[in-house]
This record gives C-alpha cells, structure tokens and sequence, in this order.
C-alpha cells in the first residue's frame, strides 16, 4: 500500500511536569510494546523527523506513510488555545479523506468532551477512547493488558 509507518504518533509537546510521563510514554513505553514487542513501526515527531527538515511537510508526508494516526488526549491537548499542526492535518485526513483510521488514547481522564475540537468529539463519538488507566502504570510494559490489546486491535495487521 506504500504506507512505510503503522502508526504516526500525536502528543502534545509543551513541556510540563505532565508532560513527562507522556513523553516517556511516547518514547520509551509505546516503541516497547508496540516495536519491539508487537513489530509495529511508529512515527514520533522527535525521534522520526530529522533537524532541518520543514517540519510542516515532513509531519504531511510521514502521516500520509502511515496507516494509522495516534492521538493522546490529555488535559495539555484538551486545553491548549493553538491546535498543534499535526493534529490539525491528522484530522483533515482522517475526516476530510477518510483514508485514515484514528486510535484515541485517553492518558487521563478528560471528563466531559465539551472542550474538544469538534472533529474530534465526533471520532470519540463514533468509536470512543482507549483510556489508559493508573495501574498500568505498575506494569506498562506487558502487551498482554487490556489496554495493549485494544491499541492493538485498532492497528492494521502486521
């Protein structure tokens, strides 16, 4: 299909003391599991765009080389005033293109849905949320949880 990534990989990326274990979750935990457990490929802004690379057409051509988009809700991405780029571009093509299936992990529990972009209250409408609860946090890095298997479940077949 062309597609050289599984999943491309959205998360806010202000740095708060939040932030952290999102970060940590997104470099470390999710290439663990997903990686080198599961044999996916991810693309993480950070780790897959390269320094002075445009990073505006290189978060395009990454997303449109991915088969899946992966979208952490946290409090950060719920609130923050400016939509990040990615995001924005991410649900353009899920939505507009439809050629792009979406995971929604919810990284803590957002509450009501009232403050979200509209495009994105309508994915979690259609499909819901996977949430990522505490006691995962205890053994984040077994494939086998409740959690793991939804993600994967979601993913396209390796």
């Amino acid at each position: 299909d062309g597609k050289i990534y599984d999943a491309y990989v959205i998360y806010p990326k202000n740095h708060t003391s939040e932030a952290n274990f999102v970060e940590y979750f997104v470099y470390q935990i999710m290439p663990d599991i997903l990686e080198n457990k599961c044999g996916y490929k991810l693309c993480i802004y950070g780790r897959d765009i390269y320094p002075g690379e445009d990073a505006a057409s290189a978060i395009e051509k990454r997303m449109q080389k991915s088969r899946r988009l992966i979208i952490l809700l946290t409090h950060q991405l719920v609130n923050s005033k400016e939509d990040a780029y990615d995001q924005h571009i991410a649900l353009y093509n899920a939505l507009i293109q439809n050629d792009t299936k979406v995971i929604l992990l919810e990284m803590e529990t957002i509450g009501a849905y009232g403050k979200l972009q509209e495009s994105l209250r309508f994915i979690i409408k259609q499909q819901g949320t996977i949430k990522w609860k505490e006691e995962h946090t205890v053994h984040p890095q077994s494939p086998n949880s409740k959690f793991w298997k939804q993600v994967r479940y979601h993913m396209p077949l390796t």
